[in-house]
């Protein structure tokens, strides 16, 4: 069976993210044929003589009346190598937020670039966000290479800025690779361009085919989010007790010890139980059912971890992609969602910035707008068992909500430092 990867794309407007996605989608045999005839039907009618292949990912009737992607559109395809789940996010500054979505479970992320433009603002800020979020690999398409003329000179000059800014936050060189692509014509997505002799490395496709797939919290200590208590009582197990959840990092076997978060006491495994039957070993991303040994007060909201996880806090530093229209300002009460559990929390001082232009640190901003992403300290109502972001990307991160409307305010990072350059390496650069 082939392994899953997870990937997102991001860039500019018109950059021409939804055409490499129709791209890869048409090239590598994943279209129906009736939904390829719509798509032509749909081209012709907007005068175009060739099929426009942004149109298979472009759902909505509102992102085709205004040419953009406003939404997060999620596609899926397979190889005989490896099956796909793509998320196709906006480009558009307003749709950042949306952005930060469907990066969250991205183990590899495509950024494009317009090849008559080169790296712009929104590319640094995407770069700042998947930096963010700890997606562990990057893919630069350097797009629309026909526009011109396959020059390998605009390719380096682009290629050589955009490693020098995932540099800067971070990655290491063998986590980045640049690519010559154009998406309307094919060249380098799917099959190797002829155009670009030049040009020695992988096709966008041959580079998704062969890179590791393991999410950052496969090998991470176990983290089980407790979402309900199963207790079916009927005559067959009069007394069954179980708890249901999505392993969120690591892996759980059936007579390990586990300690319950934030409470802290230990207790073993006693089970582990699906629809199809029971495992002796439960892995990340596996949906279960927990039997302990021991008959504990456990309810919604608790943690199963392994032993030696932090103690649980009520004051700690986080990083915030700040998502709303609304500003944050130090003094705002607020809801934080952490898991399976929700609490009280308390906005502290708003220490600092991030600079997306510059890739440098404001200090004391006093506020957050939308769309930017700063560290600012929270105070909540009840310990969490909360683990760096870095160590532990499912339980390093949580939700700020507004308490009144509902509304998804920002994505937290627990102790996740904004990595900026210092000012004085700017004229150097």
């Amino acid at each position: 069976m082939p392994d899953l990867l997870r990937l997102a794309t991001a860039g500019s407007v018109d950059d021409g993210k939804s055409t490499l996605v129709g791209r890869l989608l048409y090239d590598t045999k994943s279209v129906l044929a009736d939904q390829m005839e719509a798509v032509e039907r749909a081209s012709a009618r907007g005068g175009s003589a060739e099929p426009d292949l942004s149109l298979l990912v472009d759902g909505l009737r509102s992102e085709r009346e205004q040419g953009i992607t406003i939404d997060v559109a999620y596609r899926y395809f397979a190889t005989p190598t490896r099956s796909f789940v793509l998320a196709d996010t906006p480009g558009h500054v307003q749709y950042t937020r949306n952005t930060v979505t469907g990066a969250s479970t991205a183990s590899l992320a495509v950024l494009l670039v317009d090849a008559r433009h080169g790296v712009v603002e929104q590319t640094r800020r995407h770069v700042a966000v998947m930096g963010l979020l700890r997606v562990p690999r990057l893919v630069l398409a350097v797009n629309k290479m026909d526009l011109v003329d396959f020059d390998e000179n605009t390719y380096a000059r682009i290629a050589k800025e955009f490693t020098g800014l995932t540099e800067a936050l971070g990655y290491a060189e063998d986590a980045v690779v640049t690519i010559p692509v154009s998406a309307r014509h094919g060249d380098n997505v799917v099959l190797r361009s002829g155009n670009t002799p030049w040009f020695e490395g992988p096709t966008l496709l041959d580079h998704l085919e062969s890179v590791p797939v393991d999410g950052p919290d496969h090998d991470a200590p176990f983290r089980f989010p407790v979402q309900y208590v199963v207790r079916p009582r009927t005559e067959a197990h009069p007394d069954y007790r179980g708890y249901a959840g999505l392993v969120a990092a690591g892996t759980v076997r059936v007579g390990e010890e586990v300690e319950v978060l934030p409470e802290g006491q230990r207790t073993r495994v006693e089970g582990i139980d699906t629809f199809d039957g029971e495992l002796e070993a439960a892995h990340v991303g596996q949906s279960v059912v927990l039997r302990l040994t021991d008959d504990l007060g456990i309810a919604r909201g608790a943690l199963l971890a392994a032993p030696g996880s932090p103690e649980p806090v009520s004051e700690f530093d986080a990083t915030l992609a700040w998502l709303h229209e609304k500003p944050l300002r130090p003094g705002a009460r607020l809801l934080l969602r952490h898991g399976t559990r929700t609490v009280q929390a308390i906005v502290g001082a708003v220490t600092h910035r991030l600079d997306t232009e510059t890739l440098t640190l404001d200090e004391d901003p006093g506020e957050l707008a939308i769309n930017d992403m700063g560290q600012a300290s929270l105070v909540v109502s009840e310990p969490l068992p909360l683990d760096p972001y870095d160590a532990i990307a499912a339980t390093g991160s949580f939700l700020l909500v507004d308490p009144q409307a509902g509304d998804t305010l920002a994505a937290g990072l627990v102790g996740r430092p904004l990595v900026a350059r210092p000012r004085e390496t700017l004229d150097e650069t």
